[in-house]
């Protein structure tokens, strides 16, 4: 019976995470594309889209005016839940031992190895990772 429960518990949890990426999915979708102003006038600008601020005195799109693209702001943001989290639903973290393995979840966390890893203790990671049934971002 403990077997059924663990198994509908994780099903249930499964589930929670589809439910967030397809949340995510949707605030993305709703969020307009920030592109810098005056993006289309200026060669200089064309592999440069990101946003900046306007900054002149008498820039309507600064000055938040009708007819205008918005701009940029904290209103736009993702739900701090949604947020920092991998596409797959699962909570990134960087391992730098085999230690810090153990207290990890495969049902929540999705593992990076850090890069300042010499290949032995790289290795032994994988290995360590791979038998508790991790997924391995960064390979």
């Amino acid at each position: 019976m403990q077997l059924i429960d663990r198994r509908r518990e994780f099903l249930k949890y499964r589930e929670g995470i589809k439910k967030i990426v397809k949340e995510r999915k949707r605030y993305n979708a709703r969020k307009p594309q920030f592109l810098r102003w005056l993006w289309w006038k200026f060669p200089k600008f064309e592999n440069n889209l990101k946003w900046k601020s306007p900054k002149g005195k008498d820039n309507p799109v600064r000055l938040h005016l009708k007819g205008y693209p918005p701009t940029a702001g904290i209103g736009y943001g993702t739900r701090s839940d949604l947020r920092s989290l991998h596409p797959s639903g699962l909570k990134p973290i960087v391992i730098h031992s085999v230690k810090e393995l153990e207290s990890l979840d495969p049902s929540k966390h999705i593992v990076y190895i850090s890069s300042t890893l010499g290949l032995k203790k790289y290795l032994e990671i994988i290995e360590k990772a791979k038998a508790k049934g991790l997924k391995i971002a960064n390979l």
